[in-house]
């Protein structure tokens, strides 16, 4: 009666926290360091332009974003990183995560070389790629992204028969959980792959706004640069991360024409656009800088302070980017059940951001800690945590 290709998906990463943890009483005052949902202020003036357009709420939307959105996400485009695209070869999404999946069901094909095609994915990994991959009935190859290869996955290691089948590969940078940043020498090596073996590269790069020193390059900007077929990259970006505004449910992917035709083509039938006050308000805010470097100075605070609090613990490594700490334990179950029952700290195992493969399981020795509260309760957070795991 249903589908088989969804029977062997774990359950999402969040219930199975509270299968874990919610039978037992915290040991303390409640700390959540789970989910990456941003806490700092978002621009006070967004509720502004929600009033003023309030009531467009009582039109449709247009489907793929308007004019003036478009452009101003063109314009980012090009005061990022230099990229002229095109405000056709863009389009509004509801959130990167609609996007990540819904470019799969436009472009995976259905077969590649005769045979069932190949959707790539780091591991551990954001679950919607895994989702994706089987919405489309593609083989998904989980290819460890650990500290061997510096938290990014070695696509290059694959054998070439897979590499030959392989119709998309997803690639997080800023990583999701790691932090760890893919280098122009990166992406040139992987682009420079997807061009020999005629795969697409969709790039997550939805943590692209929060980093220490150096702004992360682009997947479509090295491309660009390589002069790279146009169809071969689509970057996914988002306002959750970059504005502090998860709600707004706000993001864009930009790519290839017909990329853009196709994904385009199925939103027409299946998709949800963005209301279009809200619309107005991302509009402004992809014009705005001011906002997103002051939330970046809130975030490399504490990223100081966590090298402060956690630099001494074996095998601690700095996050690049994004906001979260990928904190080696023995086992990341015991360990988040050990720090809620002693303490009331809430933290995600990394087991449940992987797949279990015939290596193991990437992130079973790790935790993942978020770092989108206020400073004082994440330094609370993080001390009371160094004491209770690493004293």
């Amino acid at each position: 009666m249903f589908p088989e290709r969804f029977s062997n998906l774990p359950a999402y990463a969040f219930p199975r926290l509270r299968s874990l943890l919610d039978a037992h009483a915290p040991g303390g005052p409640v700390t959540h360091m789970t989910i990456g949902e941003p806490k700092h202020a978002f621009p006070a003036w967004i509720t502004d332009i929600i009033a003023q357009n309030a009531q467009d709420f009582g039109r449709y939307p247009p489907n793929d974003g308007t004019p003036e959105l478009l452009q101003a996400i063109a314009d980012w485009l090009h005061r990022r990183y230099g990229v002229t695209q095109p405000v056709d070869q863009i389009m509004a999404l509801n959130g990167t995560r609609e996007g990540l999946y819904n470019a799969a069901m436009a472009l995976c094909s259905e077969a590649k070389d005769g045979q069932r095609p190949v959707v790539l994915t780091p591991n551990p990994f954001y679950q919607v790629y895994a989702v994706a991959a089987a919405s489309v009935g593609a083989e998904p190859v989980f290819v460890p992204a650990t500290e061997d290869t510096g938290h990014l996955p070695d696509y290059a290691s694959l054998p070439a028969a897979t590499l030959d089948r392989t119709a998309i590969a997803y690639i997080c940078s800023p990583a999701n959980p790691q932090g760890a940043v893919a280098s122009r020498d990166y992406w040139e090596a992987l682009i420079a792959l997807a061009e020999k073996h005629d795969f697409q590269i969709f790039a997550d790069e939805c943590y692209s706004e929060i980093y220490r020193d150096t702004p992360p390059v682009g997947a479509l900007q090295v491309a660009r640069d390589m002069g790279a077929d146009p169809e071969r990259v689509l970057i996914f970006h988002s306002l959750s991360k970059r504005s502090n505004l998860p709600g707004l449910r706000s993001g864009f992917v930009a790519g290839g024409p017909e990329s853009l035709r196709r994904i385009r083509q199925l939103r027409s039938y299946a998709g949800a656009p963005l209301p279009l006050p809200l619309q107005r308000v991302a509009e402004k805010v992809w014009a705005d800088e001011a906002h997103v470097t002051e939330n970046r100075a809130l975030y490399v605070e504490k990223f100081d302070m966590a090298d402060r609090i956690l630099g001494n613990v074996p095998g601690y490594r700095p996050p690049q980017a994004g906001f979260f700490l990928w904190l080696p334990v023995e086992d990341g179950e015991a360990a988040a059940l050990r720090l809620w029952t002693e303490t009331g700290v809430r933290v995600l195992p990394g087991a449940y951001l992987s797949r279990e493969t015939e290596a193991g399981n990437p992130g079973k020795s790790y935790i993942r800690v978020a770092l989108v509260a206020p400073k004082d309760e994440t330094q609370r957070g993080l001390s009371t945590l160094r004491d209770c795991l690493y004293a």
